[in-house]
């Protein structure tokens, strides 16, 4: 049976390691070392073109002889990978002598240290030994990863915080599955979550329970938590040292004050990170099988709130109209439309709960849609959209 490992991690940055051959394998395992920081000492007669492109770029000193007692003199550690035997043995009997850990390239059981499968994921780092099969070490080394790059696993700092920071991370339209992964990773990492009415409420069952989750939530025409106090509480709490996400429904740059929020953080010397989310004005029309955009029917779109100026809006069918927050003051924005040159005759659609398991659709045109939604008793979230778009693939 063999005997148990010790794992361990090495702190290499200016230590130097003796790399003794010139191959694939010597190639590969310098490219570890030296991302490590690792003073990295190459000596062979000859090298791979990864090897010697490392040199030109002076990444590494290469000994262009053979491997000669005295060349461990001053290492930390060494890797011997010669495909010669007799080399590899004389260095590793070398390094017994000399108290040095031995990495031996293709005879690992003769070595005093094994290299793990590695990875890394921002300052977590992950490292597998699977009894010497390197093949099932890096698929289980490639599951972890995934797995805390999608945010499955707990990455919250529990001794060692990194310091205050805020994140900006748009939760896309309401579908917990439409967050990106690396939302999903900083929420897995978050003391605090500033969440909207409109983010998806599921992922909030999966936060630790002393991860603080405050509702800043706006209603239509109610704003209980005024913009200023949302900044002012991102700030406030990444000051005393916890990473900050602010979770916000569909893009926090698209009619989200993401931008105000990036400048609070920016003035207060707050590091803040954005992470876009899929917009609810792309993903909710999609959700009711409208296209934005369509060959021959629609080249560009425009996307406002239903509270804006529409009067110099593009007043062709085949230019896509999207209004988010729009479905309270419908009656009055079809009027402005019309009145401003649209057709009444446009295809027009209303879009409610894009992507969730009520979601509902009304269409119409845009001299009755405004009716034809008060009649179905459409609310909020919905988006509105206008354009040929609507029955493009319908007909």
């Amino acid at each position: 049976m063999t005997a148990p490992l010790f794992p361990i991690s090495l702190r290499l940055t200016g230590r130097r390691v003796v790399v003794v051959g010139g191959g694939h394998v010597a190639s590969r395992r310098t490219t570890s070392l030296v991302e490590a920081g690792a003073d990295v000492v190459v000596i062979a007669p000859e090298l791979s073109p990864a090897l010697t492109a490392r040199v030109e770029r002076d990444e590494v000193t290469w000994v262009a002889r053979a491997y000669q007692p005295g060349d461990l003199d001053g290492a930390w550690l060494v890797q011997t990978a010669t495909a010669d035997p007799a080399t590899d043995d004389a260095v590793a009997r070398d390094a017994e002598k000399a108290h040095l850990w031995c990495l031996k390239g293709g005879d690992p059981e003769a070595a005093t240290a094994w290299m793990p499968a590695t990875g890394r994921v921002d300052d977590v780092a992950v490292a597998i030994n699977a009894g010497g099969d390197a093949r099932r070490a890096a698929t289980l080394r490639d599951a972890v990863v995934a797995a805390v790059e999608s945010g499955e696993l707990p990455l919250r700092h529990r001794t060692h915080h990194p310091g205050g920071k805020v994140a900006l991370v748009g939760a896309g339209p309401g579908d917990p599955g439409l967050l990106t992964t690396r939302g999903r990773r900083l929420l897995a990492e978050a003391d605090v979550v500033v969440v909207d009415r409109l983010a998806p409420q599921a992922v909030l069952e999966e936060l630790d329970e002393d991860v603080e989750v405050i509702d800043v939530g706006k209603m239509p025409d109610r704003h209980p938590v005024p913009q200023e106090q949302i900044n002012a509480i991102l700030v406030d709490r990444a000051r005393e040292g916890n990473i900050v996400v602010r979770l916000k429904g569909g893009d926090p740059y698209v009619f989200g004050r993401g931008g105000e929020e990036l400048l609070a953080c920016r003035a207060a010397g707050i590091p803040v990170e954005v992470v876009p989310g899929v917009t609810s004005a792309i993903a909710v029309a999609a959700a009711a099988g409208i296209p934005v955009t369509h060959r021959g029917v629609a080249r560009g779109f425009t996307v406002v709130t239903g509270h804006e100026e529409l009067a110099e809006l593009p007043r062709r069918s085949d230019h896509t109209l999207v209004l988010l927050m729009g479905v309270k003051r419908l009656a009055q924005t079809t009027e402005e439309l019309i009145a401003a040159g649209h057709a009444g005759s446009t295809p027009a659609a209303v879009i409610e709960r894009g992507f969730l398991p009520d979601q509902r659709v009304t269409t119409g045109v845009l001299a009755d849609i405004a009716g034809r939604a008060a009649q179905a008793g459409a609310s909020a979230p919905a988006i509105v959209v206008v354009g040929d778009v609507v029955t493009a693939l319908s007909s």
